[in-house]
């Protein structure tokens, strides 16, 4: 939630999203779980400890990463497999993420009740339906052209305006795409199924805070990598259809555009180490 809120967020807003975390973060989980009030002053509390820790030991990594971003966005030619070694290290700064979350969230789910348990499953119901109407119930050719806005919108905002080929490239990387949200949908179900047999072995202190831990741990991990092959494979096209994609349009780049995605990279850096330093 930390990285997404930076990542998301547009350039100018970034310090303003990262800094109301917290706030943001226990509201936003509130909703799934419906807490009473002395869960919610923990979990601001748990929030503001763990974004203490991101702000000091993981802003610093990622406004290096940034760097390497630079460097690579200030080159005519950048391979799939550059691009694909700073989304690893993305991800497992999300590993880490969670890694240092568990504890803290194991006393938490400790306390949840069978009405938060209920309230959290009709919510996945909701956000279900929503991401039907989204997604599922559109047409191929709707699809596509949805996806389409979402890539360009994406490019531009880190190469400034695509001309009328490179825009045609992103039109082709969307049409053979292999994406699908059949499956991503059969995966949020999985996930959401998984998740409250896991939150209901230990609600109630049925189980003790190490072995809550334990099971947030496996959770935490199914998360990161599903436990369905199919789906591990599916994913790992779409990763390798994204690196590709990133270095056909970066290749077709002017130098103006390579300049324009170095000063956005530079702009976030000079935020995350601003953050960095703040205490």
């Amino acid at each position: 939630m930390l990285a997404a809120a930076c990542l998301l967020a547009a350039c100018s807003s970034v310090r303003l999203a990262y800094n109301n975390v917290p706030t943001f973060g226990t509201w936003w989980l509130n909703s799934y779980l419906d807490f009473d009030g002395s869960q919610s002053a923990k979990l601001r509390d748990d929030l503001g400890s763990l974004q203490q820790w991101h702000r000091s030991t993981q802003l610093p990594e990622m406004a290096t990463l940034l760097q390497r971003g630079q460097s690579l966005a200030a080159q005519e030619h950048v391979d799939a497999a550059q691009v694909c070694a700073l989304v690893e290290d993305v991800q497992r700064q999300l590993a880490d993420i969670g890694t240092h979350s568990e504890t803290s969230a194991a006393q938490l789910v400790r306390s949840l009740t069978p009405a938060q348990l209920q309230h959290l499953e009709a919510k996945y119901a909701k956000s279900n339906e929503e991401f039907r109407k989204e997604w599922l119930d559109l047409s191929p050719a709707k699809l596509r052209d949805k996806r389409y806005d979402k890539a360009l919108e994406r490019a531009e905002h880190v190469y400034g305006r695509l001309d009328t080929e490179q825009r045609a490239l992103v039109r082709r990387q969307v049409d053979s795409s292999t994406f699908d949200p059949q499956r991503l949908q059969a995966e949020r179900l999985r996930r959401q199924q998984d998740t409250l047999q896991t939150l209901r072995s230990v609600a109630g202190e049925q189980a003790t805070p190490e072995q809550a831990e334990r099971a947030l741990r496996g959770l935490f991990a199914r998360y990161r990598q599903s436990p369905q092959p199919d789906f591990r494979a599916y994913a790992q096209r779409q990763i390798d259809e994204g690196c590709a994609g990133v270095a056909l349009l970066h290749d077709s780049a002017t130098a103006a555009q390579r300049e324009n995605a170095v000063k956005r990279l530079q702009a976030y850096e000079k935020d995350f180490r601003a953050l960095a330093a703040q205490r």
